[in-house]
């Protein structure tokens, strides 16, 4: 009589509440986190290699969610029975925050963030190979104009062109990835245990690599790196709980405040200001990403309908 009470136990989620102005207000604060974490993380780069910044940041990541490692723990959150999953969208976690670090080291915060936000554009073309979805002529003109507006910001082939400016692209490859295996484990796995193995991973892979590029760190810059660490995990948690209030369509529009927040802190902290490039090519991908957000929403409203009519005499 236990085992069945226990097994469901691991297995219930939070119940999905449709608040979507307390989902609105959360994703706006995760936004602030996030940016800060970028900004912070640029700063660091001039002192430290890319792979110790993401380590650092792991680490603080893997510390905060050690009660859901420890059985018997009321967080406990290590069952699962798609481990190779969690430990691929780990790797690729990693993947992402290391080449965004690494094109901060080189690139104004603001260009490096809206390249960055072709992740959903990705995500589209990955959704048809990995989740056998249908992707209409609309979502893949929407696609194309985001890609134009990479190709307005980087500007190839010009002396504005700088190489590094191909480390946030692969950066928003990974994220679409771990986008994409996220969604594969919805269904089944709760957000804590892809957290903590996501945390597990990075440590693990992170640890492997930073004896090669080791710099002493001061005072100052664990400092800074815990701060990396505390505000993107601040972040991606924020933003899960921002899922439970409103559909992904609903929030999508308030993700991109990120980048106004980190021009405003990249102009503090940096005196970096925007050229009309980066604020063109911005505007092209966020208008790209939010006509798929749209997309995404009638699609599933289409989805839901044909659901409800499957007898047309109920």
């Amino acid at each position: 009589m236990l085992l069945p009470e226990k097994k469901s136990t691991q297995r219930k989620a939070p119940a999905r509440a449709d608040r979507p102005f307390k989902g609105i207000a959360l994703i706006l604060a995760s936004t602030v986190f996030l940016g800060c974490s970028d900004v912070t993380a640029k700063y660091l780069s001039a002192s430290l290699p890319s792979i110790e910044i993401a380590w650092i940041r792991f680490l603080v990541f893997a510390l905060i969610m050690i009660p859901a490692m420890i059985p018997g723990s009321p967080l406990y959150a290590m069952q699962t029975q798609r481990m190779g999953l969690h430990l691929l969208r780990g790797a690729t976690l990693v993947g992402s925050s290391l080449f965004f670090i690494s094109g901060l080291r080189f690139l104004p915060i603001a260009e490096a963030s809206a390249t960055g936000f072709i992740a959903p554009l990705f995500v589209t073309a990955l959704s048809v190979i990995f989740l056998s979805e249908k992707v209409g002529m609309r979502r893949w003109a929407a696609t194309a104009v985001g890609l134009l507006g990479v190709v307005i910001i980087l500007r190839p082939g010009t002396s504005a062109f700088h190489p590094a400016a191909i480390f946030p692209i692969v950066s928003a490859l990974a994220w679409g990835c771990t986008l994409i295996m996220t969604r594969m484990m919805s269904g089944t796995e709760r957000a804590i245990t892809t957290m903590t193995y996501s945390a597990i991973a990075g440590v693990c892979i992170l640890t492997a690599l930073v004896p090669f590029v080791w710099v002493t760190p001061t005072w100052q810059d664990i400092a800074f790196g815990v701060l990396i660490g505390v505000t993107s995990t601040a972040g991606q948690w924020i933003v899960v709980l921002a899922f439970r209030y409103a559909d992904a369509s609903v929030l999508a529009p308030f993700q991109y405040t990120q980048l106004l927040w980190v021009s405003i802190l990249g102009f503090i902290v940096f005196g970096e200001v925007p050229d009309v490039w980066t604020v063109t090519g911005a505007a092209f991908i966020v208008a790209s990403g939010l006509y798929i957000a749209h997309r995404e929403r009638v699609r599933r409203s289409q989805l839901l309908q044909l659901a409800g009519e499957t007898s047309p005499n109920a």
